[in-house]
């Protein structure tokens, strides 16, 4: 596969990304509170499926871990909402698998290499550090999100969501500039921007959320 088809990937992926992001901007800001409607984790577990891909085509372990991590944690909000199971069966099993069936192809094929993984002459071990860090505090935010959540047993975004939002997306900024990867500085500057206006509203507002 050529590059700039797999940077389309990417790119599509993190437009996926920052449209939730924008579509759940607009309608906060429109009721002055932060809102989580359902179509945000739809949009939120399509693009981490292309985003996925995206950081195998790469050989970029830390994608793959961010979205490894993040993942299953859309569905489930998608569950909380009630919205999975009106999804066709085959695509929820379909969806359940896919990181799995990934490696199975990648092995029968001979293209997974863990030390090419591990070992990318263009990302020193650091810089591996560095990005993994980075998408590990990113995605930690929904680790946090998901506890906040079934506690209350609803979806919601509390404010500590954001909060690591904000220093994760920095992080993965500083990552994007060294690697000189355009689809992580484009997907995250464009949404830091949207977590401080989140953060602002949640701190206005003590914090309060709500479902759509």
């Amino acid at each position: 596969m050529s590059n700039w088809q797999i940077y389309s990937i990417g790119l599509i992926a993190q437009l996926l990304f920052s449209g939730r992001l924008l579509l759940q901007w607009i309608l906060s800001e429109k009721h002055k509170k932060v809102l989580t409607p359902s179509l945000f984790w739809k949009l939120s577990l399509f693009a981490s499926f292309l985003l996925f891909v995206y950081g195998y085509l790469r050989d970029d372990f830390s994608i793959m871990l961010g979205q490894a991590i993040t993942y299953f944690i859309y569905i489930r909000n998608l569950q909380l909402q009630g919205e999975w199971k009106k999804a066709p069966k085959l695509l929820r099993w379909f969806l359940y698998i896919f990181p799995l069936l990934i490696i199975i192809y990648s092995y029968n094929n001979n293209t997974y290499d863990i030390h090419k993984l591990f070992y990318n002459e263009a990302i020193p071990l650091w810089l591996l550090i560095l990005g993994s860090g980075a998408q590990i505090v990113f995605n930690f935010r929904f680790f946090y999100q998901w506890i906040y959540s079934e506690k209350i047993k609803k979806s919601s975004l509390p404010l500590g969501f954001w909060v690591l939002s904000l220093i994760g997306a920095l992080l993965i900024l500083l990552y994007a500039i060294i690697r000189k990867d355009p689809v992580l500085f484009i997907g995250h500057i464009t949404g830091s921007f949207i977590y401080i206006r989140n953060i602002m509203l949640s701190r206005k507002y003590d914090g309060k959320s709500t479902d759509l």
